[in-house]
């Protein structure tokens, strides 16, 4: 289990310096509908080298494939979405309101899914204490976002 929190802490680390790098890439270029794509292309091509040496590429089956639900597969457009607003968003309003936005909508919509189990999650009940934290982010956010 210990692994999968230090995945998500790097995860974490890596949300935040993307932007930046992702925004430079874009100001270099001057063609930010072409640095997203170069960045999805960098991501699918790490991928497929990570997925191949530990031999974990594997191409599904047609059952597989069928018994995906349809919305299990807009998770890519999901990622465009992100990283346009890396592009265009986090240059202007800074790296720390940024994430914080990023982060703390994330939580909220996650409270949601959580409650009522959407999307392939299993049902954690929005308690008191889980709201207050979410209401905390809120005005957290707030707070760097006006000074």
């Amino acid at each position: 289990m210990w692994f999968l929190y230090a995945l998500t802490i790097a995860a974490g680390l890596a949300n935040a310096i993307q932007p930046g790098q992702n925004a430079t890439l874009s100001k270099s270029l001057g063609l930010p509908v072409t640095a997203a794509l170069l960045t999805l292309l960098v991501s699918t091509a790490g991928l497929l080298a990570g997925g191949l040496a530990l031999g974990k590429l594997e191409i599904p089956t047609g059952q597989q494939l069928g018994q995906v639900p349809w919305w299990a597969w807009l998770g890519g457009f999901l990622s465009i979405l992100l990283i346009l607003a890396q592009l265009y968003a986090s240059p202007a309003i800074g790296a720390a309101t940024f994430l914080g936005i990023i982060v703390t909508v994330g939580v909220l919509a996650s409270l949601v899914f959580d409650h009522f189990g959407w999307i392939g999650f299993q049902v954690h009940p929005a308690s008191f204490w889980r709201v207050a934290g979410a209401v905390l982010m809120v005005v957290g956010v707030g707070l760097v976002a006006i000074f």
